[in-house]
């Protein structure tokens, strides 16, 4: 088992569940739908990173939707270097996994609009790093 510091926790509970909440926000729709359908697809990830996601509540940045991207695609950033050097492996399977979770909060309600497209987009650039 990996330790992450409660730092580094922060940082991945910020990058996943804001990516969720980025998308949800992009389109606005049926927020319980698309909350469960992002909760759900959770399974992409490994059971090590569904442990420290579930460790502690997730805390977003307030401000203004700009202030929550911005604090969203860094958190992204950083967890990628920090699986990176801590674990190569999972920083491999990341991107997949938080995309595929952006896409079942995407298509929640059946549809993805280009708002949302354009979101994943960002945050599939953000875990290129």
């Amino acid at each position: 088992m990996i330790f992450y510091t409660d730092a580094e926790s922060r940082t991945l509970r910020r990058a996943v569940y804001g990516a969720m909440v980025l998308v949800s926000h992009a389109d606005p729709g049926p927020i319980d739908q698309e909350r469960f359908a992002g909760l759900k697809a959770m399974v992409n990830l490994s059971s090590e990173l569904r442990l420290v996601l579930n460790g502690a509540r997730v805390r977003l940045p307030e401000g203004t939707d700009t202030d929550l991207e911005h604090a969203v695609i860094e958190a992204l950033r950083t967890s990628m270097k920090i699986l990176a050097t801590k674990s190569p492996e999972e920083a491999g399977s990341f991107p997949a996994a938080v995309l595929a979770i952006c896409h079942e909060v995407a298509t929640a309600d059946g549809q993805v609009a280009d708002a949302e497209r354009e979101m994943i987009a960002k945050i599939e650039a953000a875990l290129a790093v």
